[in-house]
């Protein structure tokens, strides 16, 4: 039986600042000839374009949500893609959003402004024979009821959208859904639903469990990106909050099991978009993946940024193919398509993309396990001598670190699984940070802006925050209290952990912790490093300029042990360089 309500808090009343070209509530059916420019910031229209604006469309327990239909001029019945997000259905050409992506060096002039921030630019699917919904969900700008986040519930709003689509005079019954960040994890959601007329989806990047990937990581408070979020909800109304119920449900319980979708439920066709490199939506996208019960299900893992990555040309022509095979029945041989393509970085300018593989990680890796020594800082294999290490918790630089020297060109490809052996002296608990890095041959760590913006200021930007546009390494955390694992759901490969109890130590106590660091694709060259850092402060800042950081909660001194019978490890899939290609 539900035991729980979710939060709910005052919707923001919108701003001038937040305004598009066609953000005013005006129901009506307009045609936007071809050549038509929003601004001279955006490219023409290369074809007429119909706009219905400000449709209602009812819900199934009567509550109105308003979309907007942008769809080409033709007789024929065609194809729909949803782009589902709270973010202003027609507000991608809206200024905070254009200055947004201007000061990631993205160039806007390649779309229409059309587009919902973070999704599909109708300006190309309209000339492909697609049409594009941009709804406003539930509780949003102008659509009625209670604004809903992340959770089961606006899966079956989002469901309900889908089946609107499906039967309108001018489709041909086959729907899509796609778009990056919030336009994924409704994906996760609205799929799980066994929405009838929808035929695909293309999930580019986002959470699947709004406890594990955002809220509470690692069982670590963590309330910064969702506070931007918090902005984000315009409306007349009230909307859920993410850290009300963070502070009342700390332990993931029935509440936050409706905020992640039943990935087994999910059978249409995906082409899922994965990076290693977004420390909010890296974990969820790989879960997301590797656990829907769809077996035609393809992955691509980029080396970018996922804003820049969705709208290149040659990706979307990769979409195009995607959704012609299954919403419009071509047999176009998508089919053949490799099921996994994925990347091996360098962090040197020499990235390898699109390599191909039948799984991830590749057949070729193979598991090694690496023992950590804290009376050499070295990573072994063998069995090694019991030793410790400690640090300061309370120090930003407080840390242990861990090196391995590679003597051939090394893939370290996988999910890194790390457990350590680990005491708190002067505290019953511990919040720990882990970092796996990559150093060149003089030992300096290296890392890789991922938007096309390099430069000096960027570099400073990101050099303590913003980690979602500065890729550094794989990363994990966790609170020891909260390290009860799920055994049902773990794996040798892959701890989960259950979130559901606090188990503090006793003075003095050595338990293990298994951390599940982010997926990697790491190339190392001869004489270079990998190195492992343990410690008690999240050096990677908040997600995106101006996030706040999350603050641990710890006190005393961490000891670390390893060797002996407390032999503290690193595993992880490694194969020679050359073995990616082939």
């Amino acid at each position: 039986m539900k035991d729980y309500t979710f939060a709910l808090q005052p919707a923001l009343a919108d701003e001038p600042g937040r305004q598009g070209l066609f953000s005013g509530f005006a129901p009506g059916t307009v045609t936007l000839p071809k050549g038509f420019r929003v601004s001279g910031k955006f490219k023409p229209l290369p074809v007429d374009i119909i706009l219905e604006k400000d449709v209602a469309v009812t819900m199934r327990d009567g509550v109105t949500i308003y979309t907007d239909v942008l769809r080409p001029v033709t007789d024929e019945q065609v194809p729909v893609i949803v782009a589902w997000s709270p973010y202003g259905k027609s507000r991608g050409n809206a200024p905070q959003y254009d200055d947004l992506f201007r000061l990631l060096g993205m160039d806007t002039s390649v779309l229409s402004g059309l587009h919902k921030f973070e999704g599909p630019d109708p300006a190309y699917w309209c000339a492909k024979g697609y049409a594009i919904c941009h709804p406003d969900p539930r509780g949003t700008y102008n659509s009625e009821g209670d604004a809903r986040w992340w959770n089961r519930l606006e899966g079956e709003d989002f469901h309900d959208l889908v089946e609107w689509c499906g039967v309108q005079d001018w489709s041909n019954g086959k729907v899509g859904a796609s778009g990056n960040s919030y336009l994924t994890a409704s994906q996760w959601f609205m799929a799980a639903e066994r929405t009838p007329h929808l035929a695909a989806i293309a999930p580019w990047e986002g959470m699947s469990d709004i406890y594990r990937d955002l809220i509470m990581r690692g069982g670590i408070p963590d309330y910064g990106f969702a506070e931007t979020l918090r902005y984000a909800y315009i409306g007349k109304n009230q909307r859920e909050d993410l850290i009300l119920d963070a502070k009342a449900h700390p332990l993931r319980d029935e509440l936050w099991e409706q905020r992640a979708p039943e990935f087994a439920m999910i059978e249409v066709p995906a082409y899922v978009v994965a990076s290693y490199s977004n420390s909010i939506h890296t974990p969820g996208t790989f879960r997301g993946w590797r656990e829907i019960g769809s077996t035609r299900k393809w992955l691509r893992v980029h080396a970018t940024m996922e804003w820049p990555d969705y709208y290149v040309e040659e990706h979307q022509a990769d979409l195009l193919r995607f959704f012609d095979r299954f919403l419009k029945d071509i047999d176009n041989g998508w089919d053949k398509t490799p099921a996994v393509r994925y990347t091996l970085h360098d962090l040197e300018g020499n990235d390898r993309v699109n390599l191909t593989a039948t799984q991830f990680p590749p057949t070729q890796a193979v598991t090694t396990q690496f023992c950590l020594d804290a009376g050499t800082g070295a990573m072994v294999t063998g069995a090694r001598p019991a030793a410790k290490a400690s640090y300061d918790a309370t120090a930003r630089d407080g840390n242990a670190q861990f090196t391995l020297t590679v003597d051939s060109e090394t893939a370290f490809i996988g999910y890194p699984g790390l457990r350590l052996f680990a005491e708190a002296e002067g505290a019953d608990d511990m919040d720990i940070f882990v970092l796996l890095q990559k150093l060149d041959a003089d030992g300096n760590a290296l890392g890789q802006i991922t938007i096309p913006n390099k430069s000096p200021q960027m570099q400073a930007m990101t050099r303590e925050g913003a980690s979602i546009l500065h890729y550094k390494g794989s990363n994990g955390r966790l609170r020891a209290s909260m390290r009860h694992l799920d055994d049902e759901r773990s794996t040798e490969d892959l701890p989960v952990h259950s979130f559901d109890q606090v188990e503090k130590l006793a003075p003095g106590e050595i338990v293990a912790l298994d951390f599940d660091l982010f997926p990697m694709g790491m190339l190392l060259y001869p004489g270079q490093q990998l190195r492992l850092t343990v410690g008690g402060y999240n050096t990677l800042g908040g997600a995106m300029p101006g996030t706040e950081n999350l603050m641990p909660d710890n006190r005393g001194r961490h000891v670390i042990h390893t060797g002996g019978d407390h032999a503290s490890f690193l595993r992880m899939g490694t194969m020679p360089g050359r073995a990616a290609l082939g």
